[in-house]
């Protein structure tokens, strides 16, 4: 199968102005296009929407991404209608694994409850999904006394004058569920989504604003999703979640005009749809009966 050739293209000249990497050949079969990074051990595979790719199932993408695990590589299934419909995000998080997003810590920010609207907009410029109903949103905010660490930021927010603050993280999750785990009940929340401002990580901000929302919330466990298309789920582990299991690929159907991507097939919606599937996410949790007090 043939990726597009202008989609590719784009990819490739992007990707360009980030490493000056060799391309070479990987002992694992891609159906698509793939551009590899040796020293962060990268793959960035370039999957095009076209109704001819009918040999693309479910299970092709778990298995490349497994296949790579065992070599020690990550793989990024890079969808073209994503690459179109959230450019902007797609190159700030490969900035991010290379290497080459700006650092704020997040010792300067504070971290505090924020409303829905502020969420809503935040996600929708800074993350790849939709945003979704939580019970508890939260920010981090880097205060303009601190502002001078943001001077050498060349793709930083325009600040405008007597701005008090900046957002440059959120996290939402869910209300508490009884759970039955390990013969006894949890109160378990889940992380549902989780971002740092464009081109920048805030090293340290998932866990600051884990802390924040456990302070708020006691509760005994919290599950979270890793998108197998994006993640090999690392920034939980290091925050001591345990991988507890694998979801399926998922369905979805794409405008290959428009890149219009729908989670539920309607027949009204366009009569070209493309059904594509992704790769699946890794389920997480931290046990926090379990952690040091």
């Amino acid at each position: 199968m043939k990726s597009s050739p202008a989609f590719t293209l784009e990819v490739a000249n992007f990707l360009r102005t980030l490493s000056a990497d060799e391309p070479a050949v990987l002992p694992v079969m891609f159906p698509f296009p793939y551009f590899f990074f040796s020293a962060q051990r990268l793959v960035i595979h370039c999957i095009s929407i076209r109704t001819e790719d009918k040999a693309l199932t479910p299970e092709i993408l778990g298995s490349i991404s497994d296949a790579c695990a065992g070599l020690d590589l990550k793989v990024i299934h890079l969808w073209e209608d994503v690459w179109h419909t959230k450019k902007a995000v797609v190159q700030s998080r490969l900035r991010a694994l290379l290497g080459q997003t700006y650092r704020i810590p997040a010792r300067l920010t504070q971290a505090r409850r924020i409303d829905k609207p502020m969420l809503d907009t935040f996600l929708s410029v800074n993350h790849l999904q939709v945003s979704t109903t939580a019970k508890y949103k939260y920010g981090l905010f880097l205060p303009e006394r601190y502002f001078r660490v943001l001077e050498k930021w060349p793709g930083k927010p325009d600040l405008l004058p007597n701005t008090p603050e900046l957002l440059v993280a959120v996290a939402s999750f869910s209300g508490a569920k009884k759970i039955l785990r390990h013969a006894a009940t949890y109160r378990s929340c889940e992380l549902i989504r989780f971002a740092n401002v464009l081109n920048a990580t805030v090293v340290g901000g998932l866990d600051k604003l884990v802390s924040a929302f456990l302070k708020e919330v006691q509760a005994d466990d919290i599950m979270t999703y890793a998108d197998r298309d994006w993640s090999t789920g690392q920034s939980y582990e290091r925050l001591g979640f345990e991988r507890i299991g694998t979801t399926p690929p998922q369905a979805f159907w794409v405008n290959p005009i428009t890149f219009e991507r729908e989670y539920a097939f309607r027949e009204a919606m366009f009569s070209n749809a493309v059904e594509i599937y992704n790769s699946g996410n890794l389920k997480y949790l931290l046990d926090l009966k379990k952690r040091p007090k």
